[in-house]
């Protein structure tokens, strides 16, 4: 009984990992993607900032991979996630080609 409860946790924290690590991922890619005038246009930080704030918590996801739940991966994860609600929805519109995606006859939408 102890180590099927075992295997299941291990399973549990591998997916805790694989998931942090995909959002860290994510933001990096997304920022390195973004033009660094879309930063001071929406009101946020330069690039650079977050290209910095982003590496590092993506670093930080590769030293610590196996290891979801210590305290400074989870500081990381909200770091990338940070980026992913704040930061990415109020660049995204000043993409190039960004306005062009959600735009009607009539106007954005």
């Amino acid at each position: 009984m102890l180590e099927v409860f075992g295997a299941f946790q291990s399973l549990v924290l591998y997916g805790l990992a694989a998931v942090g690590f995909g959002i860290k991922l994510w933001a990096f890619y997304d920022a390195v993607r973004t033009s660094s005038e879309a930063f001071p246009y929406a009101g946020k930080r330069t690039k650079n900032f977050w290209l910095g704030i982003t590496g590092v918590a993506l670093a930080v996801g590769v030293v610590l991979v196996l290891a979801p739940l210590n305290f400074i991966n989870i500081i990381a994860v909200g770091a990338a996630f940070f980026y992913l609600v704040d930061v990415r929805p109020a660049v995204k519109q000043y993409r190039a080609g960004g306005t062009q995606q959600n735009s009607g006859p009539y106007g954005p939408w």
